[in-house]
This record gives structure tokens, sequence and C-alpha cells, in this order.
């Protein structure tokens, strides 16, 4: 692999048609997206005659659930297609001005339909169970009222709940500020490729040079890019402080006795699962420690750093060639690998190809990295631009297990559970890793791919058990502080996580101090309250299933479409239960370790063998 050559990035209108994803499926043009967005914005004012008479009768308040139902879908087919204009060009003004609008859009509808919460819960249990009895219909929202009932002691008053859901549009700002910060203001520095050019670092080529066989490029990409944000760390600091003081004070505004329940009540997610999580990923910082330092043979160095351990790919000259796949040649790979899920499976996918879901070449102003979104109506969508690598085939896997989760959930559910927790959201994705790790373990022979297969797949385990519960741990205690009255500082949370990484290094890679502490800015995943948990735990169950699939066949093939098609009409831990996996147990993290301690013994194996 050699440092990518500067080259001049086409323009979004110079790209072929064949190779973007297909936004007119959604609207024909912009001009069909204003008339939809005046329509709905006018049509608000049809929801305030509901105020006050949802408990009034069985036919009423039917009518006011399918009302609210058909004004969410139509608001977020308007926000989806907004934000997917953005994305594809940052520097489109008029995309962005769409975004900018749908973003009150959201705002005002949520404002207007804010009574309705309040007014359903204040309706009598035994008068619900009798509209339930004397309109059938209403068997629908049995789940939703259970939640609803769950939220019971945190739901304030009409007038309270109104003021919140107007304070929505400005306390989402601390991601909107971030991003901007991150990736249109701050310049993250110039450094000398290996050919001895002088390049600018942006967030779309970092990676590129992070990845670099020659480690004094990797060195400078890492130090130069934290360094940049370093400059800033106050900047960067106050804005993350503004959202953990935003959780907090929602927390509190709604009764819950921390941000940490804020967070996980909703979906009855126990803390203990949390709490267990960041148990087993610290008493298995062994393991990682084994694969750092096997990741210090393949390289031919003596100690790791951590521009030596960054996700995949990271070539190692002359130990292992470079592994190629054409775009073709990745979807031909992904239907065999896929093949233990079957032919409804198999010809989903496919089919996602051929209809255009996918975006995948780059282009002047394209957001970075890689997402699928959508929602019902509509098919899914992914973002990412591929490099004819395994990265490219594995992170292609990956978005397409949470189209096909999307896709078998809108297919299924009605628009009140369209929408799945986002505790499972990370479950589809790592589900068609794992079986295309396991595929190419099992039937590659060139040390090359077998190499290439366990980077992609302990790099992908990097971010998500070690990487992301760090980052909880982290989240934690900066909540933690805030709801104890202390202050957040760049400098004490860069001491936090400093510390954090030291713990999961060892020995095994030299801790920089300032630059690994302040890691912190690069994620905007942190401006989810507690979510980065939630990829540990998700690929951890995707592991087991995967497991179960390719070992029961048939029966585990059900479970786990019938786990595909229960979007949010279930709660998630009962889901996966259901599917087979128990997240109350620390079984499938300590299964996940197993797996991993399997792959360091492989690569050991196979460093023995070349040395």
């Amino acid at each position: 692999m050699s440092d990518a050559a500067t080259v001049s990035l086409p323009r979004r209108d110079e790209l072929p048609l064949e190779d973007t994803w297909a936004l007119e499926t959604i609207y024909a043009t912009p001009e069909h997206w204003e008339q939809a967005f005046l329509a709905h914005d006018a049509n608000l004012s049809e929801i305030e005659p509901l105020r006050g008479a949802l408990g009034s009768s069985a036919a009423a308040l039917l009518a006011g659930l399918k009302l609210r139902d058909a004004v969410i879908d139509e608001l977020w087919t308007i926000d989806l297609y907004a934000g997917l204009r953005a994305a594809e060009d940052t520097g489109n003004a008029t995309a962005l001005a769409m975004l900018d609008r749908g973003e009150g859009l959201i705002a005002r509808t949520m404002a207007a339909l804010s009574f309705m919460e309040p007014e359903l819960l204040a309706i009598d249990p035994a008068t619900l169970a009798e509209f339930r009895r004397q309109e059938p219909a209403l068997a629908e929202y049995d789940h939703y009222f259970q939640r609803l009932a769950d939220r019971r002691a945190h739901v304030r008053s009409g007038e309270v709940e109104e003021l919140l859901a107007m304070a929505g549009e400005p306390t989402r700002a601390f991601e909107s500020i971030h991003t901007a910060l991150s990736d249109a203001d701050m310049r993250l520095g110039t450094i000398t490729d290996s050919n001895g050019q002088t390049v600018e670092l942006g967030q779309g080529n970092y990676l590129t040079y992070l990845h670099s066989p020659d480690r004094r490029v990797r060195q400078a990409a890492w130090e130069t890019s934290s360094d940049a944000y370093l400059a800033l760390r106050n900047t960067f600091a106050a804005n993350y402080a503004g959202t953990v003081k935003r959780d907090v004070f929602y927390a509190r505004a709604r009764n819950y006795s921390s941000s940490l329940e804020a967070a996980l009540a909703p979906e009855r997610i126990p803390p203990a699962v949390v709490e267990n999580l960041l148990a087993a990923v610290r008493a298995n910082f062994p393991t990682w420690q084994r694969y750092f330092r096997a990741r210090a043979r393949l390289l031919g160095i003596e100690q790791a750093h951590t521009w030596d351990i960054s996700e995949y790919p990271l070539a190692a000259p002359g130990k292992v060639e470079p592994v190629h796949f054409s775009w073709q040649q990745g979807i031909d790979l992904l239907e065999k690998c896929l093949a233990p899920m079957g032919d409804e499976y198999v010809g989903i996918t496919l089919q996602g190809i051929r209809d255009r879901w996918v975006d995948r070449l780059p282009n002047i102003g394209k957001t970075s990295g890689a997402f699928s979104s959508g929602w019902r109506g509509q098919h899914p969508f992914i973002l990412m631009t591929w490099h004819d690598d395994l990265g490219s085939v594995s992170t292609l896997a990956h978005e397409l297990g949470h189209s096909i989760h999307s896709y078998y959930t809108w297919q299924t559910q009605p628009v009140i559970y369209s929408e799945y927790s986002s505790f499972v959201a990370e479950v589809a994705s790592n589900f068609n890793q794992a079986l295309m790790g396991a595929w190419l373990l099992e039937n590659e022979t060139d040390p090359n791919v077998i190499i290439t297969t366990i980077e992609e797949r302990m790099g992908n385990h990097l971010r998500y058990l070690f990487t992301m519960p760090i980052l909880e741990m982290f989240e934690m205690d900066a909540h933690a502080k805030v709801e104890a009255g202390d202050a957040l500082t760049a400098e004490g949370m860069i001491e936090t996580l400093a510390g954090f990484y030291r713990e999961g290094y060892g020995d095994a890679v030299a801790l920089d101090h300032d630059r690994n502490g302040i890691t912190w800015a690069r994620f905007p995943h942190l401006f989810q309250p507690f979510y980065v948990f939630q990829y540990a735990t998700g690929i951890a169950a995707a592991a087991q299933l995967a497991a179960q699939v390719r070992s029961e066949g048939q029966p585990a093939i059900e479970r786990y479409t019938n786990f595909l098609k229960t979007g949010g009409a279930q709660y998630p831990v009962d889901a996966l239960r259901d599917a087979g996996v128990d997240m109350l147990s620390t079984a499938p993290v300590d299964a996940a370790f197993a797996t991993l301690a399997g792959y360091v013994d492989k690569l050991e194996e196979l460093l023995d063998a070349m040395e």
C-alpha cells in the first residue's frame, strides 16, 4: 500500500448515476421536497383540535394515534431527503438550507404533538382497557401503551412537555457545533508523505495516512491531527461539557435518578448490562495486550504506539501482500459469505445493490465515513467510499446489515414500531461481518488473505470491544462528575481518558498522554448519551447469533429473521433473548473475547511460521 496520490475529486454532478444512491425514489426533485415541506408545515394546524379529546372515546383515541403516525411518517421522510442531500455534498448550500429548515420543522412538529403523551397518560387504565375492548384496532398500540406506562413517572404536564419539546432544537446544537468545528473549520495540519510531498490532512484522507505502510507517515498523521484537536481542547471541552449538562438537565427534568437511568430505562435495559460489559472488557485487557504485541511483531517493531494499532487496514511491508477486491469481487464475496442465511436474505442484499441503495464513489464535499439511513416507505440508503480492499467489503457488509434490519422492520411493522432500539442497532451490521470473517478463515488458504482477514476482524473488534468501552468509561465518569456538581475541564478530561488508555494498553503500547487523552474530541458518537457501550454489546450479540446460524441452520435463521422483523415492537433485551442471546449475562461478551483470543492464537502461529 502506498500513500494516495493527490488527485482532484469529481464534483457530485460528474459521478456516474449508477454509482450513486437513488434519492429520486424519495422525491423526484428538490422542488417536490419543498412542496412536501410546506404541506406538512401547514397541516400541523390539524393536530390542535385533538388537544383535550384523546380520552373522550375509543374512536377519538384511535383517530389521534393514527394522525400522529401519519405526521411522523411524513416528517421523517422529509428529514431523510434533506439529510442525505446534505451528506452527499456538504458544500451544497441548498441542501444545507434544507437540512436546517428540516431541524426547525422537527422542533415545530414535536411541539405540536407534545400534549399527546401527557393526555394519554391521564387516561385511567380501566378506561383504556375498555377502549381497547371497544376498538380492536387499538391492539396495535399495546406495546406502545406499555412503554408509555413505564414512563408515567417521567412524563410531565402538557405545558412542561411543550416547553421541553421547544428546547429540543437549541439543545441539539452541540453536535452541530462539533461537526462544524471538526469537519469544516478546523485544519488538521500538513505532513510529508512517503514520496516527500507535503500534503494537507483532512477528515477525508486522515485514515489513508494513518494506515500508511510508512511508519513515519503514520506517526506524523497521528501526532499532527491530534495536535490540531489539542490546540482547540478548551473549545471542544466546553462544547462537550454543554452536552453532558444537557443530558443531566433532561434526566432531572424527567425525574430520573441519573442520566444513565434516563438513557436506559425507556428500553428496560438494566444498568448491570453496562457494568457487566465494562468489567468483562477490563478483565480481558490482557487479550488485547497479547494482540498489540503480535501486531508489533507483524510490523517488525519493538513496541507498538497508537499509530501502529489503529483500525484496519494497516500494511506490513515484506510480510503481507495487499489483498484487493473490486466492487464486483466484493459483491461476489458477500454473496458467498451470507449464504448461510438462505436465498431470501441474500436476494434482498443483491436487490439492494441493483436498486442503488449504495453511494460508493468519492466526490468533493461528500461526508466522510459510512452509514445506513432511511425510513419506512423507502428503501434503505448507504453512504460509503469504496477503496478496492477487504476493509471496503467489510464496511459494505456492515452497512447492508443495518439496511436489511431496517428493510425487514419496515416491511413488517407499523409506523409506531418502525424504529428499532439503539441497543440492537449494531447487531445486524456486525452479524454480516461475523459471517464474512468466518467464511474467509474457513475457506481461504493464502496466508496474505488469512492475516488480512484476522487484521480486519481484530481491527473491527478493536473499535467495538476496546475503544468504545474505554469511551464509555470516560462518558460515565463525565456524567458522574456533572451530577456531583464538579466541573468538566479540558485538562481533566484528557487526564481521565489517558488513564483509561494506560489501563488498556498496559506495557504493550506506549502511551502518548495528551494525544491519547484528547481522543474523545474525535468522536461525535458521544453526543448521543450512553450510546457507545452499545457497539460492544452489539458485536458480542452478533457473534453469538452468527455462530448459531452456522451451527444450527434453519431454526437459528428463523429466530434471527424474526428478530430483524421485530423493530420497536419488543423491548430489546427480550428481543435478543428470543433470538438466542442472553444480554443479562456476561456470556456473549466472554464468548466474543474467546473468539478474539483464537484470532490472536492463529496470528501468532502464522508469525512463528514466517520468522
